[in-house]
Protein backbone atom coordinates (compact mmCIF):
# COMPACT_ATOMS: atom_id res chain seq x y z
CA UNK A 1 0.00 0.00 0.00
CA UNK A 2 1.52 3.38 -0.93
CA UNK A 3 2.87 5.51 1.90
CA UNK A 4 2.42 9.26 1.98
CA UNK A 5 5.72 10.34 3.55
CA UNK A 6 6.33 12.89 0.81
CA UNK A 7 3.02 14.68 1.34
CA UNK A 8 2.22 16.92 4.27
CA UNK A 9 -0.50 15.50 6.48
CA UNK A 10 -3.51 17.87 6.72
CA UNK A 11 -3.91 19.12 10.29
CA UNK A 12 -7.50 17.87 10.44
CA UNK A 13 -6.28 14.34 9.71
CA UNK A 14 -3.29 14.65 12.06
CA UNK A 15 -5.61 15.67 14.90
CA UNK A 16 -7.94 12.74 14.24
CA UNK A 17 -5.09 10.22 14.01
CA UNK A 18 -3.33 11.34 17.20
CA UNK A 19 -6.54 11.66 19.24
CA UNK A 20 -7.78 8.26 18.10
CA UNK A 21 -4.50 6.47 18.78
CA UNK A 22 -4.09 8.09 22.19
CA UNK A 23 -7.62 6.96 23.02
CA UNK A 24 -6.76 3.40 22.00
CA UNK A 25 -8.97 3.28 18.90
CA UNK A 26 -8.22 3.06 15.19
CA UNK A 27 -8.87 6.24 13.16
CA UNK A 28 -11.25 5.89 10.21
CA UNK A 29 -9.19 8.29 8.08
CA UNK A 30 -5.51 8.91 7.36
CA UNK A 31 -4.29 5.34 7.80
CA UNK A 32 -1.84 5.43 4.85
CA UNK A 33 0.11 8.13 6.68
CA UNK A 34 0.93 5.77 9.56
CA UNK A 35 0.93 2.37 7.87
CA UNK A 36 3.94 0.22 8.77
CA UNK A 37 4.39 -3.53 8.59
CA UNK A 38 1.58 -5.99 7.74
CA UNK A 39 2.76 -5.99 4.11
CA UNK A 40 2.28 -9.76 3.67
CA UNK A 41 -1.12 -9.81 5.38
CA UNK A 42 -2.36 -6.89 3.27
CA UNK A 43 -1.15 -8.53 0.05
CA UNK A 44 -2.96 -11.77 0.97
CA UNK A 45 -6.22 -9.94 1.62
CA UNK A 46 -5.90 -7.85 -1.54
CA UNK A 47 -5.56 -11.06 -3.54
CA UNK A 48 -9.03 -11.95 -2.21
CA UNK A 49 -10.30 -8.57 -3.42
CA UNK A 50 -9.27 -9.37 -6.99
CA UNK A 51 -11.11 -12.71 -6.81
CA UNK A 52 -14.27 -11.06 -5.46
CA UNK A 53 -14.24 -8.44 -8.24
CA UNK A 54 -14.22 -11.28 -10.77
CA UNK A 55 -17.38 -12.81 -9.30
CA UNK A 56 -15.92 -14.95 -6.55
CA UNK A 57 -16.26 -14.77 -2.76
CA UNK A 58 -13.95 -15.04 0.22
CA UNK A 59 -14.05 -15.52 3.97
CA UNK A 60 -11.16 -14.69 6.31
CA UNK A 61 -10.56 -14.51 10.04
CA UNK A 62 -8.06 -11.93 11.33
CA UNK A 63 -6.84 -13.22 14.68
CA UNK A 64 -4.83 -11.14 17.13
CA UNK A 65 -4.78 -10.08 20.76
CA UNK A 66 -6.34 -6.80 21.91
CA UNK A 67 -4.19 -3.95 20.64
CA UNK A 68 -2.22 -6.12 18.23
CA UNK A 69 -3.32 -4.19 15.14
CA UNK A 70 -6.31 -6.29 14.15
CA UNK A 71 -8.71 -3.36 13.80
CA UNK A 72 -6.00 -1.30 12.10
CA UNK A 73 -5.60 -3.99 9.44
CA UNK A 74 -9.37 -4.15 8.94
CA UNK A 75 -9.58 -0.38 8.50
CA UNK A 76 -6.64 -0.41 6.09
CA UNK A 77 -8.36 -3.00 3.90
CA UNK A 78 -11.65 -1.10 4.24
CA UNK A 79 -10.08 2.05 2.81
CA UNK A 80 -8.31 0.17 0.04
CA UNK A 81 -11.37 -1.69 -1.24
CA UNK A 82 -13.48 1.49 -1.24
CA UNK A 83 -10.83 3.04 -3.51
CA UNK A 84 -11.27 -0.01 -5.74
CA UNK A 85 -15.00 0.64 -6.17
CA UNK A 86 -16.30 -1.71 -3.45
CA UNK A 87 -19.11 -1.04 -1.03
CA UNK A 88 -18.09 -1.82 2.55
CA UNK A 89 -20.32 -2.72 5.49
CA UNK A 90 -18.77 -3.07 8.93
CA UNK A 91 -20.06 -3.84 12.41
CA UNK A 92 -18.77 -4.81 15.84
CA UNK A 93 -20.58 -7.63 17.62
CA UNK A 94 -21.85 -6.96 21.13
CA UNK A 95 -24.29 -8.56 23.61
CA UNK A 96 -27.08 -6.98 21.52
CA UNK A 97 -25.56 -7.83 18.12
CA UNK A 98 -24.82 -11.44 17.21
CA UNK A 99 -24.85 -13.64 14.13
CA UNK A 100 -27.89 -15.50 15.44
CA UNK A 101 -30.51 -14.66 18.05
CA UNK A 102 -34.17 -15.16 18.82
CA UNK A 103 -34.71 -11.67 20.23
CA UNK A 104 -33.49 -9.52 17.37
CA UNK A 105 -29.72 -9.86 17.95
CA UNK A 106 -29.05 -11.20 14.44
CA UNK A 107 -31.25 -8.54 12.86
CA UNK A 108 -29.46 -5.90 14.95
CA UNK A 109 -26.17 -6.91 13.32
CA UNK A 110 -27.78 -6.64 9.88
CA UNK A 111 -29.12 -3.17 10.71
CA UNK A 112 -25.69 -2.07 11.89
CA UNK A 113 -24.07 -3.35 8.68
CA UNK A 114 -26.62 -1.63 6.42
CA UNK A 115 -26.43 1.56 8.47
CA UNK A 116 -22.66 1.54 8.02
CA UNK A 117 -22.70 0.97 4.24
CA UNK A 118 -19.83 3.06 2.90
CA UNK A 119 -18.45 4.02 -0.49
CA UNK A 120 -15.47 6.07 -1.61
CA UNK A 121 -17.66 9.17 -1.89
CA UNK A 122 -19.44 8.51 1.43
CA UNK A 123 -16.87 6.73 3.61
CA UNK A 124 -18.52 7.61 6.92
CA UNK A 125 -21.49 5.26 6.34
CA UNK A 126 -25.18 5.75 5.61
CA UNK A 127 -24.67 5.29 1.87
CA UNK A 128 -27.71 3.14 1.02
CA UNK A 129 -29.92 5.95 -0.33
CA UNK A 130 -26.97 7.47 -2.18
CA UNK A 131 -26.24 4.13 -3.87
CA UNK A 132 -29.86 3.62 -4.91
CA UNK A 133 -30.19 7.15 -6.31
CA UNK A 134 -26.84 6.88 -8.08
CA UNK A 135 -27.93 3.60 -9.68
CA UNK A 136 -31.10 5.14 -11.09
CA UNK A 137 -29.31 8.28 -12.26
CA UNK A 138 -26.61 6.19 -13.97
CA UNK A 139 -29.21 4.05 -15.75
CA UNK A 140 -31.01 7.17 -16.96
CA UNK A 141 -27.77 8.67 -18.27
CA UNK A 142 -26.78 5.44 -20.02
CA UNK A 143 -30.20 5.11 -21.65
CA UNK A 144 -30.11 8.72 -22.87
CA UNK A 145 -26.61 8.23 -24.28
CA UNK A 146 -27.49 4.95 -26.01
CA UNK A 147 -30.74 6.18 -27.55
CA UNK A 148 -29.90 9.84 -28.13
CA UNK A 149 -33.38 10.74 -26.83
CA UNK A 150 -34.14 13.89 -24.83
CA UNK A 151 -35.14 13.59 -21.14
CA UNK A 152 -38.77 14.55 -21.83
CA UNK A 153 -39.24 11.93 -24.57
CA UNK A 154 -41.61 9.13 -23.42
CA UNK A 155 -39.50 6.64 -25.39
CA UNK A 156 -36.57 7.35 -23.02
CA UNK A 157 -38.70 6.41 -20.02
CA UNK A 158 -39.44 3.08 -21.67
CA UNK A 159 -35.74 2.50 -22.38
CA UNK A 160 -34.88 3.24 -18.75
CA UNK A 161 -37.65 0.89 -17.60
CA UNK A 162 -36.12 -1.91 -19.67
CA UNK A 163 -32.65 -1.38 -18.16
CA UNK A 164 -34.08 -1.25 -14.63
CA UNK A 165 -36.04 -4.43 -15.34
CA UNK A 166 -32.88 -6.18 -16.51
CA UNK A 167 -31.31 -5.55 -13.09
CA UNK A 168 -34.37 -6.47 -11.03
CA UNK A 169 -35.00 -9.66 -13.02
CA UNK A 170 -31.38 -10.77 -12.48
CA UNK A 171 -31.75 -10.22 -8.73
CA UNK A 172 -35.15 -11.94 -8.59
CA UNK A 173 -33.55 -15.29 -9.46
CA UNK A 174 -31.82 -15.44 -6.06
CA UNK A 175 -33.31 -16.60 -2.73
CA UNK A 176 -35.82 -13.91 -1.58
CA UNK A 177 -34.90 -12.11 -4.78
CA UNK A 178 -38.45 -11.66 -6.08
CA UNK A 179 -39.51 -9.40 -3.21
CA UNK A 180 -36.14 -7.65 -3.22
CA UNK A 181 -36.50 -6.91 -6.94
CA UNK A 182 -40.08 -5.73 -6.43
CA UNK A 183 -38.88 -3.21 -3.87
CA UNK A 184 -36.04 -2.02 -6.12
CA UNK A 185 -38.65 -1.39 -8.79
CA UNK A 186 -40.86 0.45 -6.27
CA UNK A 187 -37.94 2.64 -5.29
CA UNK A 188 -37.23 3.45 -8.94
CA UNK A 189 -40.81 4.48 -9.67
CA UNK A 190 -40.94 6.54 -6.46
CA UNK A 191 -37.72 8.26 -7.55
CA UNK A 192 -39.16 9.08 -10.98
CA UNK A 193 -42.49 10.25 -9.53
CA UNK A 194 -40.87 12.29 -6.76
CA UNK A 195 -42.67 10.23 -4.11
CA UNK A 196 -40.29 10.71 -1.19
CA UNK A 197 -42.66 9.03 1.27
CA UNK A 198 -42.64 5.76 -0.67
CA UNK A 199 -38.87 5.95 -1.14
CA UNK A 200 -38.46 6.26 2.62
CA UNK A 201 -40.67 3.21 3.21
CA UNK A 202 -38.64 1.09 0.78
CA UNK A 203 -35.38 2.18 2.43
CA UNK A 204 -36.89 1.37 5.82
CA UNK A 205 -37.62 -2.16 4.60
CA UNK A 206 -34.10 -2.58 3.19
CA UNK A 207 -32.72 -1.51 6.58
CA UNK A 208 -34.67 -4.26 8.33
CA UNK A 209 -36.86 -1.83 10.28
CA UNK A 210 -40.25 -3.45 9.62
CA UNK A 211 -41.21 -5.70 12.52
CA UNK A 212 -44.62 -6.88 11.25
CA UNK A 213 -45.31 -8.63 7.95
CA UNK A 214 -48.79 -7.12 7.95
CA UNK A 215 -47.37 -3.60 8.00
CA UNK A 216 -44.99 -4.35 5.12
CA UNK A 217 -47.87 -5.87 3.14
CA UNK A 218 -50.09 -2.85 3.65
CA UNK A 219 -47.45 -0.23 2.88
CA UNK A 220 -45.29 -1.96 0.25
CA UNK A 221 -47.22 -4.94 -1.06
CA UNK A 222 -44.62 -7.54 -0.01
CA UNK A 223 -45.35 -10.50 2.21
CA UNK A 224 -41.98 -10.88 3.93
CA UNK A 225 -39.69 -8.87 6.20
CA UNK A 226 -36.02 -9.31 7.03
CA UNK A 227 -35.65 -11.36 10.21
CA UNK A 228 -33.13 -12.91 12.61
CA UNK A 229 -33.23 -16.12 10.60
CA UNK A 230 -32.59 -14.87 7.07
CA UNK A 231 -30.74 -11.52 7.32
CA UNK A 232 -27.57 -12.96 5.81
CA UNK A 233 -29.46 -13.97 2.64
CA UNK A 234 -30.21 -10.28 2.04
CA UNK A 235 -26.53 -9.39 2.26
CA UNK A 236 -25.94 -11.80 -0.62
CA UNK A 237 -28.74 -10.07 -2.53
CA UNK A 238 -27.20 -6.67 -1.87
CA UNK A 239 -23.81 -7.92 -3.09
CA UNK A 240 -25.37 -9.07 -6.36
CA UNK A 241 -27.34 -5.83 -6.74
CA UNK A 242 -24.35 -3.59 -5.99
CA UNK A 243 -22.40 -5.31 -8.74
CA UNK A 244 -25.26 -4.77 -11.20
CA UNK A 245 -25.40 -1.14 -10.03
CA UNK A 246 -21.82 -0.57 -11.12
CA UNK A 247 -19.74 -1.33 -8.04
CA UNK A 248 -16.93 -3.90 -7.88
CA UNK A 249 -18.51 -5.92 -5.08
CA UNK A 250 -19.30 -5.87 -1.37
CA UNK A 251 -16.97 -6.38 1.59
CA UNK A 252 -18.44 -7.22 5.01
CA UNK A 253 -16.27 -6.72 8.09
CA UNK A 254 -17.43 -8.06 11.45
CA UNK A 255 -15.20 -7.48 14.47
CA UNK A 256 -15.31 -8.48 18.14
CA UNK A 257 -16.22 -12.15 17.72
CA UNK A 258 -15.20 -12.41 21.36
CA UNK A 259 -18.80 -11.45 22.14
CA UNK A 260 -19.92 -14.84 20.83
CA UNK A 261 -17.24 -16.51 22.92
CA UNK A 262 -18.66 -14.71 25.99
CA UNK A 263 -22.23 -15.98 25.50
CA UNK A 264 -22.90 -18.07 28.64
CA UNK A 265 -25.43 -20.45 27.06
CA UNK A 266 -23.67 -23.19 25.07
CA UNK A 267 -26.65 -23.85 22.78
CA UNK A 268 -26.89 -20.16 21.86
CA UNK A 269 -23.15 -20.13 21.10
CA UNK A 270 -23.54 -23.17 18.87
CA UNK A 271 -26.33 -21.50 16.89
CA UNK A 272 -24.04 -18.53 16.29
CA UNK A 273 -21.21 -20.78 15.12
CA UNK A 274 -23.68 -22.62 12.90
CA UNK A 275 -24.58 -19.30 11.22
CA UNK A 276 -20.86 -18.60 10.83
CA UNK A 277 -20.40 -22.00 9.19
CA UNK A 278 -23.22 -21.22 6.74
CA UNK A 279 -21.53 -17.98 5.74
CA UNK A 280 -18.15 -19.69 5.44
CA UNK A 281 -19.51 -22.54 3.30
CA UNK A 282 -21.45 -20.17 1.04
CA UNK A 283 -18.35 -18.20 0.12
CA UNK A 284 -16.13 -21.21 -0.46
CA UNK A 285 -18.72 -23.23 -2.37
CA UNK A 286 -19.67 -20.44 -4.78
CA UNK A 287 -23.17 -19.82 -3.39
CA UNK A 288 -22.25 -16.17 -2.86
CA UNK A 289 -20.83 -13.87 -5.53
CA UNK A 290 -19.05 -10.51 -5.39
CA UNK A 291 -18.95 -10.89 -1.61
CA UNK A 292 -16.06 -10.84 0.84
CA UNK A 293 -16.37 -11.49 4.58
CA UNK A 294 -13.65 -10.69 7.12
CA UNK A 295 -14.13 -11.40 10.82
CA UNK A 296 -11.87 -10.18 13.61
CA UNK A 297 -11.26 -12.20 16.76
CA UNK A 298 -8.84 -12.80 19.63
CA UNK A 299 -6.87 -16.10 19.69
CA UNK A 300 -8.88 -17.34 22.66
CA UNK A 301 -12.22 -16.59 20.96
CA UNK A 302 -11.13 -18.78 18.05
CA UNK A 303 -8.99 -21.53 19.56
CA UNK A 304 -10.72 -22.31 22.88
CA UNK A 305 -12.21 -25.78 22.32
CA UNK A 306 -14.75 -25.34 25.07
CA UNK A 307 -16.33 -22.00 24.13
CA UNK A 308 -14.52 -20.62 21.08
CA UNK A 309 -15.00 -21.11 17.34
CA UNK A 310 -13.08 -24.41 17.64
CA UNK A 311 -15.74 -25.74 20.03
CA UNK A 312 -17.85 -26.21 16.90
CA UNK A 313 -16.19 -29.21 15.28
CA UNK A 314 -17.36 -28.42 11.75
CA UNK A 315 -15.52 -25.08 11.95
CA UNK A 316 -12.48 -26.40 13.82
CA UNK A 317 -11.83 -29.05 11.17
CA UNK A 318 -12.00 -26.40 8.44
CA UNK A 319 -9.98 -23.68 10.14
CA UNK A 320 -7.31 -25.33 12.30
CA UNK A 321 -3.70 -24.78 11.21
CA UNK A 322 -1.88 -27.59 9.46
CA UNK A 323 1.28 -29.29 10.68
CA UNK A 324 3.76 -27.03 8.94
CA UNK A 325 2.58 -23.50 9.81
CA UNK A 326 4.45 -21.87 12.70
CA UNK A 327 5.31 -18.39 14.06
CA UNK A 328 7.39 -16.58 11.46
CA UNK A 329 6.15 -18.86 8.67
CA UNK A 330 2.35 -18.62 8.67
CA UNK A 331 0.21 -19.69 5.73
CA UNK A 332 -1.44 -16.40 4.76
CA UNK A 333 -3.55 -18.13 2.12
CA UNK A 334 -5.36 -20.09 4.85
CA UNK A 335 -8.79 -18.94 6.11
CA UNK A 336 -7.27 -17.76 9.41
CA UNK A 337 -4.61 -15.03 9.36
CA UNK A 338 -2.80 -14.86 12.71
CA UNK A 339 -1.13 -11.51 13.26
CA UNK A 340 2.52 -11.64 14.20
CA UNK A 341 3.71 -8.86 16.55
CA UNK A 342 5.18 -5.79 14.87
CA UNK A 343 8.96 -5.79 15.15
CA UNK A 344 10.82 -3.18 17.19
CA UNK A 345 12.17 -1.73 13.94
CA UNK A 346 8.65 -1.31 12.54
CA UNK A 347 7.53 0.36 15.76
CA UNK A 348 10.45 2.78 15.53
CA UNK A 349 9.42 3.77 11.99
CA UNK A 350 5.86 4.36 13.24
CA UNK A 351 7.14 6.52 16.10
CA UNK A 352 9.12 8.61 13.61
CA UNK A 353 5.95 9.21 11.61
CA UNK A 354 3.97 10.17 14.72
CA UNK A 355 6.73 12.47 15.96
CA UNK A 356 6.75 14.40 12.68
CA UNK A 357 2.96 14.54 12.61
CA UNK A 358 2.76 15.83 16.19
CA UNK A 359 5.36 18.56 15.53
CA UNK A 360 3.56 19.71 12.40
CA UNK A 361 0.16 19.75 14.13
CA UNK A 362 1.36 21.92 17.03
CA UNK A 363 3.79 24.02 14.98
CA UNK A 364 7.08 23.23 16.68
CA UNK A 365 10.37 21.88 15.39
CA UNK A 366 10.69 18.15 16.03
CA UNK A 367 13.63 17.67 18.41
CA UNK A 368 13.60 13.90 18.91
CA UNK A 369 16.36 12.18 16.96
CA UNK A 370 16.50 8.54 15.95
CA UNK A 371 18.54 7.59 19.01
CA UNK A 372 15.88 9.14 21.29
CA UNK A 373 13.20 7.05 19.61
CA UNK A 374 15.39 3.95 19.78
CA UNK A 375 15.85 4.50 23.53
CA UNK A 376 12.08 4.69 23.96
CA UNK A 377 11.56 1.47 21.97
CA UNK A 378 14.32 -0.33 23.93
CA UNK A 379 12.62 0.53 27.19
CA UNK A 380 9.15 -0.48 25.95
CA UNK A 381 10.37 -3.82 24.60
CA UNK A 382 12.52 -4.36 27.68
CA UNK A 383 9.60 -4.64 30.08
CA UNK A 384 8.95 -7.98 31.75
CA UNK A 385 6.95 -10.19 29.40
CA UNK A 386 7.15 -7.71 26.50
CA UNK A 387 8.22 -10.44 24.08
CA UNK A 388 4.80 -12.04 24.55
CA UNK A 389 2.47 -9.33 25.80
CA UNK A 390 3.45 -6.00 24.28
CA UNK A 391 1.09 -4.62 21.63
CA UNK A 392 1.29 -1.67 19.22
CA UNK A 393 -1.63 -0.02 21.03
CA UNK A 394 0.30 0.17 24.32
CA UNK A 395 3.50 1.45 22.71
CA UNK A 396 1.67 4.08 20.65
CA UNK A 397 -0.33 5.39 23.60
CA UNK A 398 2.84 5.72 25.67
CA UNK A 399 4.63 7.50 22.85
CA UNK A 400 1.88 10.03 22.14
CA UNK A 401 1.68 10.79 25.86
CA UNK A 402 5.45 11.32 25.79
CA UNK A 403 5.12 13.75 22.86
CA UNK A 404 2.30 15.64 24.59
CA UNK A 405 4.32 16.03 27.80
CA UNK A 406 7.43 17.22 25.99
CA UNK A 407 5.37 19.75 24.03
CA UNK A 408 3.59 21.09 27.12
CA UNK A 409 6.73 21.13 29.27
CA UNK A 410 9.59 22.56 27.17
CA UNK A 411 11.96 22.39 30.15
CA UNK A 412 11.76 18.59 30.16
CA UNK A 413 13.80 16.38 27.89
CA UNK A 414 13.08 12.85 26.79
CA UNK A 415 15.72 11.31 29.06
CA UNK A 416 14.01 12.85 32.13
CA UNK A 417 10.82 11.01 31.23
CA UNK A 418 12.37 7.76 30.08
CA UNK A 419 14.40 7.41 33.26
CA UNK A 420 11.50 8.23 35.57
CA UNK A 421 10.40 5.58 38.05
CA UNK A 422 6.94 5.47 36.48
CA UNK A 423 8.33 4.45 33.11
CA UNK A 424 11.05 2.02 34.13
CA UNK A 425 9.41 0.22 37.04
CA UNK A 426 8.70 -2.90 34.96
CA UNK A 427 12.31 -3.53 34.06
CA UNK A 428 14.52 -6.01 35.84
CA UNK A 429 18.22 -6.70 35.63
CA UNK A 430 17.61 -9.99 33.85
CA UNK A 431 15.42 -8.38 31.25
CA UNK A 432 17.85 -5.49 30.87
CA UNK A 433 20.70 -7.89 30.12
CA UNK A 434 18.52 -9.72 27.62
CA UNK A 435 17.49 -6.45 25.98
CA UNK A 436 21.04 -5.23 25.51
CA UNK A 437 21.83 -8.39 23.58
CA UNK A 438 18.67 -8.19 21.50
CA UNK A 439 19.19 -4.55 20.55
CA UNK A 440 22.95 -4.52 20.06
CA UNK A 441 22.36 -4.08 16.36
CA UNK A 442 19.16 -2.03 16.62
CA UNK A 443 20.03 1.00 14.51
CA UNK A 444 18.23 2.76 11.70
Amino acid sequence: MPENNSRKVPKRISQTILNSLKGGVVPRIGLPYIAVGRKNEIEALLHDVDIIAEGGASFRFIVGRYGSGKSFLLQTIRNYVMDRGFIVADADLSPERRLHGTKGQGLATYRELIGNLSTKTKPEGGALTLVLDRWISTVQSEAAQETGLSPDNPALVKAVDQKIYAVTSAVSELVHGFEFAKLLSAYYHSYVDGNDEMKAKVVRWFRGEYSQKREAKEELGVNIIISDDDWYEYLKLFAAFFRLAGYSGMMIMIDELVNIYKIPNSITRQYNYEKMLTMYNDTLQGKAKYLGIIMGATPQAVEDKRRGVYSYEALRSRLAEGKFSRPGARDLLAPVIRLEPLTAEEMLVLCEKLSEMHADLYNYKASLVTEDLASFIRLEYGRIGADVNITPREVIRDFIELLDLLYQNPSLNINDLLQSDEFTFAKSEAVSDQTEGDYAEFTI
